[in-house]
């Protein structure tokens, strides 16, 4: 059967697992690599197979307000996140439930296989349209035997005649939802095991050796030695001073400093976001905020940084690079900035729309040394990481 001229696939990423093998303060699923959790990299590769239309996350009831949550929300491809159940099928089920009425097709995919390529979607895509269900499997090397369970050896099996099965795991949607409901009292292991069990047939494709799923921490470093190089990661500083004008308002990344004396600039004067913006297209390549707002430029006059912040940030994002994190030091001997520093990284998270746990931020007086130790201008300088899938 051909290629669909439109979506008729919706994925759900499987991410409700507490990955209790795994070990360690996090679920595999939410550890990060290469600046993206394991579970966006599962869904990354999902969303970028044709036919593909969207992709419902399932996570664990406690995860669905949880610390990645607003994360996952603003990924373009994923339509929603829903909350699992006890049992794999019951996490499958309830994410068949937000799936769009449009949708025939359904893909089922493991949070914690972040290395499906493309190419193996595909070929689970079209097996399902020409089958009705499909999954990928790898075949065994070695001699298997079956054992008792003393240990001992009862018989050794005929492996041209097994298979490993992995996922994404495609099926037919409403001949999933039949099936799991028939299974669930028996908690099958994954979807083929449901369909399966109702007499559906289960067509095959060629599995990757390389699409793992985690269970251990050495799962986990193979998995990292893969998608970390392929990622393209860069480093940009940034550094911006004005002088003091106590004509002026100041304003100290995006936060307004009331009774305190303001920064001259041909913008609002913001240091901490000017450092920032230099810093993010610096990395990018892309020059600088002298180039992308001169001067001389009239629309500029006065402008909210926070607002030119949303412009680098699109900038950047055209060239494929995410932000990693950012890293801040204002040098002044005023105002203070402690009283204020958590507003101030909230505003300049939200700039460039970002966790506040990736902006730092620090400061530090001149010990009245020179002209900033004689507060007559304010500097900052910043860093920043930005990566790119580089394959």
């Amino acid at each position: 059967m051909g290629q669909a001229s439109a979506p008729d696939f919706t994925a759900i990423v499987v991410a409700a697992g507490r990955a209790e093998r795994f070990g360690g303060p996090l679920p595999k699923q939410f550890l990060e690599v290469g600046g993206r959790l394991v579970l966006e990299h599962s869904v990354d590769r999902l969303a970028s197979a044709t036919g593909v239309g969207e992709v419902v996350v399932v996570l664990s009831a406690e995860q669905i307000d949880g610390e990645f949550s607003d994360r996952l929300r603003k990924h373009p491809a994923v339509l929603t996140l829903v909350a699992g159940g006890a049992t794999r099928a019951a996490s499958v089920a309830a994410g068949l439930t937000a799936v769009p009425a449009g949708r025939d097709y359904v893909l089922i995919h493991d949070a914690a296989r972040p290395l499906a390529s493309v190419a193996l979607v595909s070929r689970v895509i079209e097996a399902t349209r020409s089958h009705g269900a499909a999954i990928p499997v790898l075949g065994l090397a070695d001699t298997v035997k079956r054992v008792d369970s003393t240990g001992r050896v009862e018989a050794t099996l005929d492996r041209s005649v097994l298979r490993l099965a992995q996922t994404p795991q495609g099926a037919e949607k409403k001949r999933l939802i039949e099936s799991l409901e028939a299974a669930m009292a028996d908690s099958p292991t994954d979807e083929a095991a449901a369909l399966e069990a109702s007499g559906h047939h289960v067509a095959t494709v060629e599995g990757e050796s390389a699409n793992i799923k985690i269970t251990s921490a050495e799962d986990f470093a193979t998995v990292r030695r893969r998608l970390e190089g392929s990622v393209d990661l860069r480093v940009g500083t940034g550094f911006d001073v004005h002088r003091v004008d106590p004509s002026r308002p100041l304003v100290l990344g995006g936060v307004l400093f009331e009774n305190e004396p303001g920064l001259q600039g041909h913008s609002d004067a913001d240091v901490v976001l000017h450092a920032a913006m230099d810093a993010l297209l610096g990395a990018a390549g892309a020059g600088d905020i002298g180039m992308l707002f001169p001067p001389d430029d009239d629309r500029w006059a006065g402008a909210d940084s926070t607002k030119l912040a949303e412009i680098v940030l699109q900038t950047i994002q055209a060239d494929g690079f995410r932000i990693v994190n950012l890293d801040l030091m204002l040098l002044a001997e005023r105002p203070k900035i402690g009283p204020r520093s958590a507003q101030m990284r909230a505003r300049v998270a939200a700039a460039f729309d970002l966790d506040t746990s990736r902006v730092g931020l620090k400061a530090t007086t001149l010990e009245r040394l020179g002209s900033l130790g004689r507060h007559e201008g304010i500097a900052c300088q910043a860093v920043a990481l930005l990566s790119r899938d580089g394959s």
